[in-house]
């Protein structure tokens, strides 16, 4: 079900922080006619940190609505509290998601054996496809491969998002998890192409908000093996893999997208607008795509 170019997306804001349902409608068009492949809904990118539970729900369960089944909706249902964490991904069920993403419970820096009683816990309280999100640069904790290996054998956890950008431990995983149906997935854009021509199942992607279509072409070209086309399709999208990331994710790139018209310019604190220094640089990026 999941597989390809699946994107990490935004949450368009107004200039006062309310959320803009109907750029996430024309959004979620845009994604649909580009070919992405699924959309991750209230994930990192799409500020899940700075959004309320009531807010949380309704943002998941309108993405599911509009999108109407075409492609599938992974909704980000992860906290640091357990019980939150529940309650999201029972909400995320109950508004339809195809599956949830859980990031490790942040700042709390639970051992590898919190972090396995944590999802099972989730896995056998709300039963819905889950997969497991690492991302320790955000989160001051790492889920170990042989971590990862354990709840793989739990049935409705299906799949990793991996953001260390490290390959090596794409290979360690692939080693440990033999034959399991467990699907790997990039969640770092600079990476992403290696990822996949090394056997991984997909990217979960921020570069996707603004370059569906040329996601989606490298992903397939990847995904097919065929490493001289991916990595020729890649190269024009290498700038935006790096300076979406200029500062602080999202705000590079929903700075981008409300340069292309597609959503209002609306940020919520503690994140603030791009800086203006990094203006050109982006802009630069944004050309060598072809945007």
């Amino acid at each position: 079900m999941f597989r390809g170019s699946m994107v990490a997306l935004v949450t368009p804001m107004q200039v006062d922080g309310s959320i803009d349902f109907q750029s996430l409608a024309n959004l979620v068009e845009f994604h649909i006619e580009n070919n992405t492949t699924a959309i991750v809904s209230m994930g990192t990118t799409g500020e899940s940190a700075t959004l309320n539970m009531e807010e949380h729900c309704e943002v998941m369960a309108r993405t599911v609505e509009l999108v109407g089944g075409r492609i599938p909706v992974i909704a980000g249902t992860g906290a640091n509290s357990t019980w939150e964490a529940i309650e999201l991904t029972r909400c995320a069920q109950q508004g339809g998601a195809d599956a949830c993403l859980l990031v490790t419970p942040y700042y709390n820096k639970p051992p590898q054996e919190g972090l396995f009683q944590f999802y099972k816990k989730i896995a056998e309280t709300v039963d819905i496809p889950q997969i497991l999100y690492n991302v320790p640069g955000r989160t001051a904790v790492d889920m170990l491969p042989e971590t990862v290996n354990r709840l793989a054998d739990i049935d409705n956890i299906v799949g990793l998002k991996d953001a260390t950008g490290d390959l090596d431990r794409l290979a360690e995983m692939q080693a440990l998890l033999g034959d399991k149906e467990f699907d790997l997935f990039s969640g770092d854009d600079a990476t992403g192409t290696e990822f996949m021509l090394r056997g991984g199942d997909g990217v979960i992607s921020v570069t996707n908000n603004v370059a569906p279509k040329a996601m989606a072409a490298m992903c397939e070209a990847a995904l097919a093996g065929n490493r001289e086309l991916a990595e020729s399709l890649n190269q024009p999208l290498t700038g935006l893999h790096e300076r979406l990331f200029l500062q602080s994710s999202p705000i590079p790139v929903k700075w981008a997208l409300s340069e292309m018209k597609l959503i209002p310019p609306g940020i919520r604190l503690p994140l603030t607008a791009f800086e203006k220094e990094y203006h050109q640089r982006l802009r630069e990026a944004m050309s060598q795509a072809s945007l």
